[in-house]
Formats: structure tokens, C-alpha cells, sequence
């Protein structure tokens, strides 16, 4: 990832707009795809389990799966905001032992991190500028389940994103979001030895999730 992105993380998720975020999510709960892609994984049985959490914002996700009987979970964030989030919550609900928190790009650290047996990216590969390597590394730390919340492949988010993009151009934000065809994702996973279980969309996003075969 350049050196570009990894700055305009820092800036579209700095302590301010985490910190909103972060008020949120303690009055409401997870997003309603969050909250899909949880219950989701949740049915495939994942008790005593590990998981690893590439882009894990506040953290949503580590506390309902912790919750609901992972042993321990492993957060990766480019966002120090999004990481001090997720560690002050975790300490808020008592958790914060049974979870590792990393700074940096995940393909960066990927290398140095463990397989687990859930991993999860909800709304991170629309951040990521090389899909190809953010998903075969993350999938190949899946032992079992793999799960992942991405935009749905249509003309109208197309011509959002590129909205989207000239808006943070004439703001000077070095952040960019990516729309990434849905066929190449399912056909790295389904190369990585992947079937999917799941699969719920809604207006803007998809909710998958795929177990390895």
C-alpha cells in the first residue's frame, strides 16, 4: 500500500470521526451488515475458535464473537484511532487480554501473523488498492471460515466511487476507495480452496462468508 493510503487512513479515521463512531456503536451496536456477517459465522459453530480481524474498526465484531465463545482474536488496523478505539472498548467490556492489537497494513504484517480460524474483513477491501495480494494473504490464514463485507459490483456504485474519489481529491485527503470486480475476489477464494456458505446483499454492500473445503 503507498505511502499516500496508509496517510489517508490516518486522516479519514482520525480520533474525531473514531471517536463518533465509537458513541454509536455503544448506543446502537454494529452495522446492520456487521451484524449479518456476525450472526452468520455464529451458525457455522465457532466456539473455542480464534480469529483474526483485518481492518477491525471499534471492534464490533472481536467483542461479539468473543462474546459469543471465540477464545481469542488478533485486530489489525491501519488506523491508530480505529486500534485505541477497539482497545478502550475491549478494557470497557473486560476482553482486552484475549485480544492482540497491530498497527500497519495487514499485507505489510501478514508475514508475522498467525492463521486463525475465522478471518473477517468487513468494508476493508474497498480500502485496499491491491486486492489481489490483501485477499490470497488473508485467506491463506483462514483454517476455516472466512467472511467479508465488500461493495456489490454495479454501474451506479461505480460512478459513486469515482464521485467519491474527486471529492477527496478537491479536499486534498490522500484517501481512496476502490471498487473491486466481485468475480475476481470469488475466484481468488475459490483458488484458495473456498466455498461459500453465506451470501446476503444489500443496496450498496455484499455478506459473504465461505468455509475452506
Amino acid at each position: 500500500m503507498s505511502c499516500r493510503q496508509c496517510q489517508g487512513f490516518e486522516d479519514m479515521f482520525d480520533e474525531r470521526t473514531v471517536s463518533r463512531e465509537l458513541t454509536h456503536y455503544r448506543a446502537k451496536g454494529p452495522d446492520r451488515t456487521t451484524r449479518m456477517l456476525i450472526g452468520a459465522l455464529k451458525k457455522e459453530g465457532i466456539q473455542d475458535l480464534s480469529l483474526l480481524d483485518i481492518g477491525g474498526g471499534v471492534g464490533a465484531i472481536q467483542h461479539a464473537l468473543l462474546e459469543a465463545g471465540v477464545q481469542n482474536a488478533v485486530d489489525v488496523d491501519a488506523s491508530q484511532a480505529y486500534i485505541q478505539a477497539a482497545r478502550a472498548e475491549a478494557l470497557r467490556r473486560g476482553v482486552a487480554e484475549r485480544i492482540s492489537f497491530q498497527h500497519g497494513d495487514f499485507v505489510e504484517l501478514a508475514g508475522q501473523i498467525p492463521p486463525a480460524d475465522i478471518v473477517t474483513l468487513d468494508r476493508v477491501i474497498c480500502c485496499y488498492p491491491d486486492m489481489e495480494k490483501l485477499v490470497s494473504l488473508s485467506a491463506a490464514r483462514a483454517r476455516k471460515l472466512y467472511s467479508l463485507v465488500f461493495p456489490r459490483d454495479t454501474w451506479w456504485l461505480r460512478i459513486g466511487f469515482v464521485l467519491m474519489n474527486f471529492f477527496y481529491q478537491l479536499r486534498r485527503n490522500p484517501y481512496r476507495a476502490f471498487m473491486h470486480p466481485t468475480r475476481a475476489v470469488e475466484a481468488l477464494l475459490h483458488g484458495s480452496g473456498f466455498k461459500r456458505l453465506y451470501y446476503h446483499r444489500t443496496l450498496i454492500w455484499q455478506v459473504v462468508v465461505y468455509s475452506r473445503t
